[in-house]
């Protein structure tokens, strides 16, 4: 068996796992309204952190800068 069929064969079952859905999800938007939609989550998001951040909570960051 080569390499190559292996590979596609393995995409195949992953595809078939998720769903078919993929990384040509077609959402029905536009390009500039997708560019809208994700403007404002991010935005929603970095207020989120910010705010977390300004009442001394860690907003999810994960990593810590403690050194011990």
């Amino acid at each position: 068996m080569t390499r190559g069929s292996q590979r596609d064969r393995d995409r195949e079952r992953a595809q078939s796992r998720t769903g078919g859905k993929g990384k040509n999800k077609d959402d029905g938007l536009t390009p500039e309204q997708r560019r809208e939609r994700d403007a404002k989550a991010l935005q929603e998001k970095t207020a989120k952190k910010a705010a977390g951040a300004a009442s001394g909570g860690d907003a999810g960051g994960g990593k810590s800068n403690t050194k011990k």
